[in-house]
């Protein structure tokens, strides 16, 4: 048995601008650390799989960001390519017929993971993989990584689990971004964890829950392996493809899901505020980067001004964002209405700044 990797890092999201851009979202920035979002996720794979099958899915405009992202590895001829943006399910079909094009084997493990997430610890991601490979593998099943709950979050999706079953559990189901008063009586149950968007299965299995719950996607699977170096036929195939997330083509369907619980930290980096987790604070403010400051009675502040000197006083719990394009300044309980500024840019037609 085989172990492949398929990082998904065709993603759009702006919810760290100014910094994150449509022409450079945040899985190619180094914002915890000096390696990108991308580089980290790769370097997690280190003696778990070999660089010859690891694979990176993104779309053409990123080519470049990419191949520079990942330089040893991974080898280049494993970036596929999306011919469009069609979510999270067409995306994996079409990168799982390019991996059994590469020599895959219907029993041969492949982890779909993100690749902008921030997990510090290693160790114990390496540890919860293994179990998760090792569970996927037995009993031929759909392993997700779940994240134990630390606080009601709203944000993310959670899963209910079962029976225990080896190192992990069987999965009851997955339900959607609760409200506070839902996600916080699941984690008073202790049955609920995270959905992260970590999984795995031998490759066959993914076929057959395709086949099994979205027939009218799995349809096209022989056709997209066929066109894997036609680009302008793969593009017209793959335009045929219904646009659902993997969550509800498969996920939330099947009986055949497994979970293993993370032994890791994790942050999905939604909002300049959750970088507070996972920087430590400096003068008790978070700063990312900077060309020196001078903090007087400033406190609880997040500062990120690359080869910029930043001075505040007596402000506090403030966003402080500053790029060679623009300067955005929010309070830290507001950090998610950055979408409101990307909105606005996009109705000005300010493509320059996204």
């Amino acid at each position: 048995m085989n172990i492949y990797t398929l990082i998904m890092a065709g993603g759009k999201g702006t919810r760290l601008w100014p910094e994150s851009t449509e022409s450079k979202p945040k899985q190619y920035l180094s914002l915890v650390g000096s390696e990108t979002l991308l580089g980290q996720t790769l370097e997690r794979f280190d003696s778990a799989v070999d660089i010859d099958k690891r694979f990176i899915i993104t779309t053409r405009d990123q080519s470049e960001l990419a191949i520079d992202c990942s330089k040893d590895q991974v080898n280049k001829n494993n970036i596929i390519y999306e011919p469009t943006g069609r979510n999270t399910a067409p995306c994996i079909l079409l990168s799982l017929a390019a991996i059994e094009a590469a020599g895959a084997k219907d029993e041969d493990i492949v982890a779909v993971m993100p690749s902008d997430h921030v997990i510090l610890n290693k160790t114990g991601f390496r540890s919860s993989f293994k179990k998760a490979v090792k569970l996927s593998s037995e009993s031929k099943t759909i392993t997700t990584i779940g994240i134990p709950p630390h606080f009601p979050h709203t944000g993310y999706g959670y899963i209910k689990v079962a029976d225990a079953l080896g190192d992990g559990f069987k999965v009851e189901e997955f339900v959607e971004k609760p409200n506070f008063e839902k996600a916080t009586a699941y984690l008073k149950t202790g049955k609920y964890v995270w959905n992260a968007g970590m999984f795995m299965a031998p490759l066959g299995v993914f076929k057959e829950e395709f086949k099994a719950h979205s027939p009218e996607m799995f349809n096209f699977y022989e056709d997209l392996k066929a066109n894997l170096n036609e680009e302008a036929k793969l593009e017209e195939v793959y335009n045929k493809i219904p646009k659902d997330s993997i969550d509800y083509a498969i996920m939330e369907k099947s009986s055949r899901i497994t979970l293993v619980k993370a032994e890791f930290d994790w942050n999905d980096l939604g909002s300049w505020e959750a970088l507070e987790q996972v920087v430590d604070r400096v003068e008790g403010n978070t700063i990312i980067d900077s060309n020196g400051t001078f903090l007087k009675d400033a406190t609880g502040n997040i500062i990120y001004a690359p080869d910029k000197h930043v001075s505040l006083i007596n402000v506090q719990d403030l966003v402080v964002v500053s790029n060679d394009k623009a300067v955005m300044i929010v309070p830290k309980d507001d950090s998610q209405r950055v979408k409101e500024i990307v909105q606005h840019l996009k109705d000005n037609k300010r493509k320059e700044l996204l």
